[in-house]
């Protein structure tokens, strides 16, 4: 079933004609290069414009992540694309469940390599695909479409409220129809797209820069980082386990040597290192004092410097 909208895909400020790039097949590559480059220097400005509705977006996420809950992307095209780059990251950079962020494309999976035909048009796909993911209340899904008018996003939105989900929508045009069906609404304004209706550049890479705040924000905001390293990374590969090296010799202030043998007693588990090695306690009970303050490795530090500090008295 095609759905219709009720905006026209004429009247999008991403489908109108850039007046800055109206000769851009006369341009030389260099030529090219710079118009697209200036025109991508507005999107991080738009972006901010937006800070607030991304940051309460940042506070639901974790709020429902750290309650059980799932982040689900969910979007067509380009959109989906994005999404399900974003989930398939948080694993490795947070050591997360990979049910925890999930990225749904229209189409599924051969939809992330072609065109579905028809995929993006239906709402019942939109809703069928949440179905089988048994949707529950403590979930947030957050719908992606550059134009705002996606019928397979809409569907999807309007099943996450039914169910009692977080749904948010995220679109790069004024007044997207999304907006009416989410609980709360991310659209930065980036205007007309370099090559007319190729929201795989601007609108793409303005998607892609929130799509890393609210998964980099929301693991931040529930304890899986320190300072500004990725205490919670799981090594699964030789870069990895010399990044958790370096992250475990610069947390516990140890040489690269000691990190490694720090690592090995450990398990790989890097907040683990760094409570055992800075406290001087065995891996187990650098685990009970990070399960004691819910994963919190600053908070695990400063429960040292308590025990410490009644030791002495």
């Amino acid at each position: 079933m095609t759905d219709s909208t009720k905006v026209s895909l004429g009247q999008l400020t991403t489908e109108a004609r850039n007046p800055l790039t109206q000769d851009l097949d006369n341009l030389s590559a260099l030529e090219i290069v710079k118009v697209m480059n200036a025109e991508d220097k507005k999107l991080a400005a738009a972006v901010r414009k937006v800070s607030e509705p991304i940051a309460k977006a940042i506070d639901v996420i974790a709020d429902r992540l750290s309650r059980g809950g799932r982040l689900i992307y969910v979007g067509a095209g380009t959109s989906g694309r994005l999404g399900v780059l974003d989930a398939v990251e948080c694993p490795p950079t947070f050591n997360t469940d990979p049910a925890m962020v999930i990225g749904l494309i229209a189409g599924g999976p051969k939809g992330l390599l072609q065109a579905v035909e028809g995929a993006e048009d239906s709402r019942e796909m939109g809703c069928r695909d949440l179905q089988l993911l048994e949707l529950s209340g403590l979930d947030v899904v957050v719908g992606i479409a550059a134009s705002g008018r996606t019928p397979y996003v809409i569907g999807a939105l309007d099943y996450a409220r039914e169910t009692g989900a977080i749904a948010i929508a995220f679109s790069c045009n004024q007044d997207a129809e999304i907006a009416g069906h989410a609980d709360l609404s991310i659209i930065p304004l980036v205007g007309p797209e370099v090559l007319s209706g190729s929201t795989r550049l601007k609108a793409g890479t303005a998607t892609k820069m929130v799509l890393n705040m609210l998964t980099t924000g929301a693991m931040v905001r529930m304890g899986k980082t320190y300072s500004n390293l990725m205490v919670d990374l799981r090594a699964t590969n030789t870069k990895l386990v010399e990044r958790a090296t370096r992250i475990v010799a610069a947390a516990a202030s140890c040489t690269l040597d000691e990190a490694r043998e720090l690592l090995v007693r450990c398990d790989g588990e890097v907040k683990t290192a760094i409570v055992s090695h800075s406290s001087g306690v065995s891996p187990d009970e650098a685990r009970a004092r990070l399960k004691s303050v819910g994963g919190y490795l600053r908070q695990a530090l400063g429960l040292t410097l308590a025990l410490t500090g009644e030791d002495k008295k």
